[in-house]
């Protein structure tokens, strides 16, 4: 029995609740967190932690959180993917936060008025696409903006921590709710009716689908692509990252980023005091400068 398992059990005793919780328990579990997701969960959080892995308990046939911890810290490569996929929030929608791409179509317009009829080439990057919205907004963005797309080196990098959710992304397919904010030419024009088993879903085309690469990635972690991207969002990712962690993943960006390349992040988020490598030029929009 190790030291987390022998620690006073305080916080939710296993008679009033499914599992044993305890302080030590989800102390330990917030170290793991920050380790591998970079993100800082508040003390508070208890209840939000119980309930996202109790389903990983019962896979487990647990009856104690200690019991779990002691999984992840001595055979994690078994459960460290699940661990962070159950932790991770993923609330998306197509074209959320509209003006970043209203901002975004107005300036690939102007970059079209000037350009010397040149092959084009363009790299964006979804980092944090969740289930696929952000990127599929950004390829109807795209395409609408650029004209004969198809004959332009025009690429989107899609990723996400979460494992299961890039696997969503990637198939395009989702209920008729998740697009009923969209337009019905916008609808008529990139999205493919289900039928049969598939009815009352929707298929993203594969038009938008071609200009996509989807793959899991821990921004924590080594980036195997080289860029230079031109764009990059990233939006409501960082919201519970400590300072240090968004300092190191923000200058990391940077030099990912084309001089002068755009940065979007999310509406509870800013680069104030954070990174002197971008100027605020939108709302929630930042260019690199350095």
């Amino acid at each position: 029995m190790n030291a987390l398992q022998t620690a006073t059990r305080t916080h939710i005793p296993a008679d009033k609740h499914e599992f044993e919780f305890t302080d030590s328990d989800f102390e330990c579990l917030r170290k793991l967190v920050l380790k591998h997701a970079g993100i800082s969960l508040s003390r508070h959080k208890h209840v939000l932690i119980y309930g996202r892995l109790a389903k990983r308990l019962r896979a487990h046939g647990l009856s104690r959180f200690s019991d779990y911890c002691h999984i992840l810290q001595h055979n994690p490569q078994a459960e460290l993917e699940f661990f962070i996929n159950a932790i991770t929030t993923n609330l998306t929608s197509f074209f959320r936060e509209h003006h970043h791409f209203d901002f975004l179509s107005d300036e690939l317009k102007h970059m079209m008025e000037q350009h010397d009829q040149r092959r084009l080439r363009l790299r964006a990057w979804s980092a944090g696409c969740s289930t696929g919205e952000e990127p599929y907004s950004l390829a109807m963005t795209l395409d609408e903006a650029i004209p004969d797309i198809g004959e332009h080196d025009i690429r989107i990098l899609a990723t996400d921590l979460d494992s299961n959710v890039v696997k969503t992304a990637a198939s395009g397919i989702y209920p008729m709710s998740g697009i009923a904010g969209l337009d019905k030419r916008c609808l008529k024009r990139w999205f493919l009716r289900g039928k049969g088993e598939q009815a009352g879903k929707v298929m993203a085309s594969p038009a938008l689908r071609k200009l996509i690469d989807f793959h899991q990635l821990n921004l924590m972690h080594d980036w195997p692509m080289h860029g230079p991207f031109d764009v990059i969002f990233c939006r409501n990712v960082v919201i519970y990252f400590d300072d240090v962690t968004k300092r190191a993943l923000f200058d990391r960006f940077a030099n990912m980023l084309k001089p002068e390349g755009l940065l979007f992040v999310g509406h509870a988020e800013t680069l104030r005091n954070i990174s002197s490598r971008f100027e605020l030029i939108g709302k929630t929009i930042y260019r690199r400068i350095d």
